[in-house]
């Protein structure tokens, strides 16, 4: 099986498993991290043009999950997270990874965080290292083991 069909299978298989849990998911925090992980996935090679900031933010409006929030609101809150990114990468990052870390307080909410990461991530067709790496990151700001998600 080609690379490419692995991501997509396995972003397919990481969004079956949220629409399970999509009930449950509906509180401030994990939306909160949610959108903190998009935006470290968009941004996951340091930088992050109009293009990609578009598509993410196509993506997150029209996630099953994420559809428990309102679109508009989703759109503002992750591009408040990306500003605070483009702003000033690295301290933008470590603060992002601290809000990412708030959900580890419920593990379902912390896996759904680090499966929307890779959804994202996998949209496109190519998870790349980098985004791996933000994803792998996240894991272990909210207490997870990566090897649990193949990372």
């Amino acid at each position: 099986m080609a690379l490419w069909d692995r991501v997509k299978e396995s972003a397919a298989s990481m969004q079956t498993q949220l629409n399970a849990k999509k009930n449950d998911l509906k509180s401030g925090a994990f939306r909160e991290a949610s959108l903190a992980m998009c935006a470290l996935v968009a941004a996951a090679d340091g930088s992050i043009d109009a293009a990609e900031r578009h598509r993410v933010g196509q993506l997150i409006t029209t996630n099953e999950v994420l559809r428990n929030f309102p679109p508009e609101d989703l759109k503002r809150r992750f591009e408040e997270k990306v500003n605070v990114l483009v702003t000033d990468f690295e301290l933008g990052k470590v603060s992002l990874l601290q809000e990412i870390g708030k959900a580890a307080k419920k593990p379902a909410e912390a896996r759904a965080v680090v499966q929307i990461g890779i959804v994202i991530g996998g949209a496109d067709g190519s998870f790349d290292a980098a985004e791996r790496a933000v994803v792998r990151e996240a894991c272990f700001a909210l207490g997870l083991n990566p090897t649990e998600f193949d990372l």
